[in-house]
């Protein structure tokens, strides 16, 4: 039996400044603007402030993990988790030994990062080469440096059993109605996503599984996305088709990235820069991983599988259509829950409880940007494209959803109880 790192006692983060109140719900908002996207230089610079550093390696982050090193969206969640808490608890240290908390934060991700991501070295280096320059030269340096190195090892340490790449794991539902099944000759992507230890909590994440094949419930869902999600002849407004293409970006870095260029127009301090993104980022690992358990236990089948295969579902109120396909290629997992929302939602959350419902982002695509005034537009406009574009029900959504903002709550009580013990 595979023994859980511990202790994962190094959290902190300040309740009162994060835990402000909850507002709305995933689908309301309102519809957002839209416009180019701003040229790279731009969308990346930087203003100088407490936390820039944070954002620099924020930035440095997501490009190893998914530009240089390719991995798979939800596969290369956990890394920018193990990252972004390093950074916080580098941070933390480094204000109570009177260190350097740029260079602490700076050594932390880098440390991390270089461990997981060696290919990536030369790049990773330059990179803390470039932040340890702005800090002057001095003990606070060297001590800075000290502690950012040893809250990378520990990170590395706790994580290092913790059930990432397990071969032993995999998909194995047997076939049959409702059931997803992979195509020919593959396999589900990462069963073992479903089984790595969480993160910043421990406390259960609760959904109530799929709605049964012969509710209505399930027969509403199936003509929903039947009539909306299709390649042909589907119910969708021309914006809700550029919609769902929108919002095929990788959804790990998305509103990250969008966050980096809010916080670099306006600057936060350095703690409470790294504790935003440690339960960002923590949120995400915590539901991803519950997310991946479901999609391989429960392997609940696909709109297409379910439309094509509908005359076995024993629901009279839905009709196959053996030729339907969705506007969206289908990956190699199964619908129940969506990924996509296990990683949109809890980054919204986290946001709209340290930030407030009313922070603006702009996303962006590498051709198009668009700026939603309210967290519950983005999550409206995300949760609605998975459908349109024919990959889930509505009930898969809807739970992901739950998921996602279960995870932030518990990311920020496992820091906000770590910091009042």
């Amino acid at each position: 039996m595979r023994t859980r790192p511990r202790p994962r006692t190094a959290l902190l983060l300040a309740a009162a400044a994060l835990l402000l109140p909850a507002a709305a719900t995933p689908l309301a908002g309102a519809a957002p603007t839209a416009g180019p996207a701003a040229p790279a230089s731009t969308a990346t610079a930087s203003a100088a402030g407490p936390g820039t550093v944070v954002l620099d390696w924020e930035r440095v982050a997501m490009r190893t993990v998914y530009t240089e090193a390719a991995t798979p969206i939800p596969v290369g969640i956990p890394y920018l988790g193990f990252t972004s808490v390093a950074m916080h608890r580098a941070a933390r240290w480094a204000d109570h030994r009177d260190a350097s908390g740029p260079a602490a934060v700076a050594v932390a991700a880098h440390g991390v990062l270089a461990a997981y991501f060696p290919a990536s070295r030369a790049a990773l280096d330059a990179a803390l080469a470039t932040s340890l320059a702005s800090v002057p030269p001095g003990s606070d340096r060297t001590g800075g440096m000290h502690v950012g190195a040893d809250a990378a090892r520990r990170m590395v340490s706790e994580r290092a059993d913790d059930g990432r790449g397990d071969a032993t794991v995999v998909y194995d539902v047997p076939a049959g109605p409702g059931v997803w099944q992979p195509a020919p000759g593959t396999t589900m992507l990462a069963p073992w996503l479903g089984s790595v230890d969480p993160l910043l909590s421990d406390r259960p994440i609760r959904v109530d599984g799929p709605d049964g094949l012969r509710s209505w419930a399930y027969a509403m869902d199936y003509l929903e996305v039947m009539r909306t999600g299709g390649a042909t002849g589907a119910d969708r407004t021309a914006r809700q088709t550029e919609t769902v293409g929108f919002f095929t970006a990788n959804a790990a870095t998305m509103v990250g990235e969008a966050l980096v260029e809010h916080l670099a127009a306006e600057p936060m301090s350095l703690r409470r820069t790294t504790g935003l993104f440690a339960a960002m980022h923590g949120a995400m690992t915590d539901a991803i991983i519950t997310c991946w358990r479901l999609k391989r236990d429960v392997g609940f089948w696909r709109p297409v599988e379910a439309i094509r295969g509908a005359a076995s579902d024993g629901n009279p109120a839905t009709v196959p259509d053996p030729a339907w396909t969705p506007l969206l290629p289908t990956p190699p997992y199964s619908d129940y829950v969506s990924g996509h929302g296990c990683v949109t939602s809890p980054a919204t959350e986290v946001i709209r409880r340290v930030l407030g419902e009313e922070t603006s982002l702009t996303l962006r695509t590498p051709t198009l940007s668009r700026t939603y005034p309210t967290l519950s537009a983005i999550e409206h406009d995300a949760f609605n494209a998975r459908i349109w574009g024919g990959l889930h029900f509505r009930d898969a959504m809807e739970d992901a959803y739950s998921i996602g903002h279960q995870a932030a709550r518990n990311a920020l009580h496992a820091l906000g109880a770590h910091h009042r013990r």
